[in-house]
């Protein structure tokens, strides 16, 4: 039917709900997450994890940013490079990708590489958000004329 949310482990979970705050996002709701039901469907027996879900403007998705109580965590993705194995990023649309990284380097985002130009279609660049998560930012250019190839190129 659709995609309900993708989830984000962090270990400071109000640093990491501004920072989705400041990129659009709204806050639904935060809980606590426990019990025997959630021990059954994470594997992980005793967990007690804290959750913020956060939906993007469009009200079509969500995030679930989670901060782990118990267990502690045992692993530690967020420094991986753009070419590790298994998830990799969030790509998130943004109307001003020069105003959008102002604001978040206010958060402490830091820009991977440089924003960059795809055809005459986007302004793409990857940033380090919060705790080092990868995050991809896309800004669509003027819309094309329905006469232009979609891709940019001749024939």
């Amino acid at each position: 039917m659709r995609m309900d949310n993708v989830g984000i482990v962090v270990e400071d979970l109000d640093a990491a709900i501004e920072f989705f705050t400041e990129l659009g996002l709204d806050l639904e709701g935060r809980a606590t997450v426990e019990g025997d039901w959630a021990d059954g469907v994470t594997g992980l027996r005793g967990m007690r994890v804290e959750i913020a879900m956060m939906r993007t403007p469009d009200g079509h998705s969500r995030l679930e940013l989670s901060r782990f109580l118990a267990p502690p965590v045992v692993a530690d993705h967020r420094v991986a490079p753009v070419n590790a194995l298994g998830y990799l990023r969030v790509m998130f649309a943004v109307e001003d990708i020069d105003d959008t990284l102002v604001r978040l380097e206010k958060r402490g985002a830091k820009l991977v590489g440089e924003v960059v130009r795809y055809e005459n279609m986007y302004r793409l660049c990857y940033i380090r958000g919060p705790e080092g998560i990868l995050i991809a930012l896309a800004q669509q250019l003027a819309q094309q004329s329905s006469r232009e190839n979609p891709m940019g190129r001749n024939g």
